[in-house]
């Protein structure tokens, strides 16, 4: 809330809105304000719903950060001072052994945020060819034994469609060969977060999401965004860092061509953790990472100026 500092009459967007409890807190620093909560999980919503729809300020929606142009456009809404983005699973989802989420209980292999739209993981384990499926594994879950994963999925497809998260974790652990020891991740960790990013297509929706986040940003207002690992922080970072600078020329080129001009101010030069405190209370937070950058004043001739 600090590094959020929203205005009293300010107009909020909570992303995702989760259980609500970002929002909750929110809603205590603009007495006078709006707060618009989105989330594409209905489970999420209905939860969330419980503690805010009775509040006049909030309006709740089922989208995803992709869609912010026609979630604010409903609302008569052409600017917000302050975003906050809770990227990837939430402990709901994680949970609730039926969403498919957690290597740990028996479920379907599912993993959709979003139960009613898109392809499930069963589906992509059961019909990517090895290649692509290697490459989605490697890339999105840093995963070094991707080809052999890959390659024990594709077998165990050719005698029995994989179907449940305990058939695909009992997989993963004769792949990598490893028994979980104390503070070790499970070696169908890197696994389900693969499949995970590349079902809810995790990555290319944060990216737009930024933009169009950013995009509605006042001058002066304040974005944070909380993730959960490598990958998505990785993106955030550089285009916080992007949009940070002014000219993104090479550095052999004397004078800029590129015509870039800043259009954030960042805040966390470093990514803000969990206190050891805050670790005792919820050890998920570990590894969360906040950033957060406030939104320039546009300057003469830039396209934010002009717009």
């Amino acid at each position: 809330m600090d590094w959020l500092s929203p205005p009293p009459d300010g107009v909020v967007l909570d992303l995702t809105v989760g259980m609500g409890g970002h929002s909750q807190e929110l809603l205590k620093h603009i007495p006078r304000g709006r707060l618009v909560g989105v989330d594409q999980d209905v489970d999420a919503l209905q939860h969330a719903g419980l503690a805010l729809r009775k509040d006049p300020r909030v309006s709740l929606y089922k989208a995803n950060f992709a869609d912010l142009l026609w979630v604010l456009a409903d609302l008569s809404i052409s600017e917000v001072d302050s975003v906050l983005m809770d990227i990837g699973v939430s402990s709901l989802q994680l949970d609730t052994a039926s969403r498919g989420f957690s290597f740990s209980q028996e479920g379907p292999l599912d993993m959709r945020m979003d139960t009613a739209a898109g392809h499930t993981a069963a589906w992509v384990v059961n019909t990517y060819p090895e290649e692509k499926l290697s490459k989605v594994i490697f890339e999105y879950g840093e995963e070094p034994k991707a080809r052999a994963l890959a390659r024990a999925i594709v077998a165990q497809r050719a005698v029995k469609p994989l179907e449940t998260t305990s058939e695909l974790s009992a997989l993963a652990q004769r792949v990598i060969h490893k028994g979980k020891k104390p503070g070790e991740k499970h070696p169908a960790t890197r696994l389900f977060q693969a499949l995970r990013i590349e079902v809810n297509r995790e990555l290319e929706v944060l990216q737009k999401g930024l933009k169009l986040a950013v995009k509605f940003l006042k001058p002066g207002g304040r974005i944070a965004v909380i993730t959960f690992h490598s990958l998505e922080d990785r993106i955030v970072k550089q285009y916080f860092k992007t949009e940070s600078t002014d000219c993104l020329c090479p550095p052999d080129i004397p004078q800029c061509v590129c015509g870039h001009k800043a259009t954030l101010k960042l805040l966390t030069r470093k990514a803000v953790t969990a206190s050891e405190a805050e670790l005792d209370q919820n050890p998920r937070a570990r590894s969360a990472k906040l950033r957060v950058a406030e939104k320039l004043q546009p300057t003469a001739g830039s396209p934010q100026s002009t717009a």
